[in-house]
């Protein structure tokens, strides 16, 4: 009687110890909302499927669903393809958070390099004569324009993006990169279709010129490798009264003594004017007033 009491004791005390062990063990999200809300408390704005996938312990019918009405309410948006922004309700009206909360990860994902650029970049250094329309991206590779919302991510390739200098901007979710104000501004010469024309580009040099540094201006240019960009660049900049800041990327344009680079290199330079500092065949008319 005595040893049957002690099994009982025994099994009853295995049976409480199992129950305290499963009250203890973590537990999987079964909501996809509260996947959300776990992300957005650790100041996580973006999620794979992979991730999604991993948290809620979802059959791959199950979590396509469940994706697909959380993008259907507003509260998720899928830029590429097995990547997802979290929408949070003050950003829903707009359809999307702002790129540069999650254009980083979005690269991360997409596993290719990268660096804000362009009329974005000039803007984040200061050059806001009018916002950018669209937010553009600098990669080596041809990615088609995101468009979610009220936000439009254009791409635009370059080869050699690892000669371009950035720096890192804080963003709310970390930091992403961006080509320094001298980067920029050569981009932009390199680029004048995707800014709106030269005249634009030169309203946006007038204003990015003061966070120009002359002797960056020549290092850009000879990490670049390709003086014309450099001749077009000086010419702008003394044609919207800048001159001073071009002065040794000046310099450094005659030691090569290049041949004579077309302003807008679209266009025949049959009588066109001479710049004889930069070596620059004026074949396009830039308004210089449009700054103003």
């Amino acid at each position: 009687m005595e040893l049957m009491k002690k099994r009982k004791a025994l099994s009853v005390g295995k049976g409480r110890r199992k129950r305290d062990r499963s009250r203890s063990s973590p537990q999987r999200l079964k909501s996809p909302g509260a996947f959300l809300d776990a992300l957005q408390a650790s100041g996580r704005y973006t999620f794979t499927r992979v991730d999604a996938a991993r948290a809620l312990g979802l059959s791959d019918v199950a979590l396509k669903n469940a994706l697909w009405r959380l993008a259907r309410t507003g509260r998720v948006v899928s830029p590429r393809r097995g990547f997802y922004v979290i929408v949070p309700p003050e950003y829903r009206v707009a359809g999307s958070l702002p790129a540069a909360w999650f254009i980083r990860d979005l690269m991360d994902y997409l596993k290719r390099p990268y660096y804000v650029a362009l009329l974005t970049a000039a803007s984040l250094h200061g050059a806001a004569h009018q916002a950018p329309q669209e937010f553009q991206v600098v990669t080596d590779y041809p990615l088609g324009t995101i468009e979610i919302g009220r936000v439009r991510i254009r791409f635009v390739k370059k080869v050699y993006l690892s000669r371009t200098p950035t720096v890192g901007v804080k963003t709310p979710t970390g930091e992403m990169r961006v080509s320094t104000p001298e980067a920029t501004a050569l981009d932009l010469v390199r680029y004048p279709e995707r800014c709106g024309g030269l005249s634009n580009v030169a309203t946006v040099l007038h204003e990015l010129a003061e966070r120009l540094d002359g002797g960056e201006l020549v290092r850009v240019a000879e990490a670049d490798g390709e003086v014309a960009y450099a001749q077009r660049l000086g010419y702008l900049l003394d044609r919207v009264g800048r001159q001073e800041v071009a002065r040794a990327l000046a310099e450094w344009v005659n030691a090569r003594a290049p041949r004579v680079a077309p302003l807008s290199p679209g266009e025949s330079i049959t009588g066109a004017q001479r710049d004889a500092r930069w070596r620059v065949a004026v074949n396009e008319v830039v308004d210089v007033e449009a700054r103003a």
